[in-house]
């Protein structure tokens, strides 16, 4: 074998191995303590967070004003500044204008408790 053929075959190798790293990964789905997500689906509308955000599933749930709540399970960010964690999004739901002040997201006085359950049908969306 001549040296180029080795030199090519490496560097073949090589960028297959970069390509691979580069794929992007699948976020992990937030672990989940307590919520009922059929319940949550039912506080989203009874909170009206349709009239901002589209939400699968949700009667009326077409906003526009707000993102697309779709496959937010898959999200790796929440508000595009924290960690999708439960109890981020618990806190975020239920006080966004202590969270980022001047946000459009406004407080609703959704109660930790609703937001959990809220947050458990968010958590269903893949």
């Amino acid at each position: 074998m001549h040296f180029q053929q080795i030199v090519r075959g490496v560097w073949g190798v090589g960028a297959l191995l970069l390509l691979g790293a580069c794929q992007p990964q699948k976020p992990a789905t937030p672990t989940l303590d307590g919520g009922n997500p059929k319940q949550g689906k039912m506080l989203l509308a009874q909170y009206q967070c349709g009239s901002c955000h589209r939400i699968p599933d949700v009667e009326s749930a077409r906003g526009l004003a707000g993102p697309s709540l779709e496959r937010f399970a898959l999200r790796s960010y929440l508000a595009g500044r924290w960690p999708n964690r439960q109890e981020a999004l618990v806190r975020w739901i239920s006080a966004p204008q202590a969270m980022a002040p001047g946000t459009l997201m406004p407080d609703m006085g959704v109660s930790p408790e609703d937001a959990r359950h809220m947050a458990a049908y968010l958590y269903t969306l893949r």
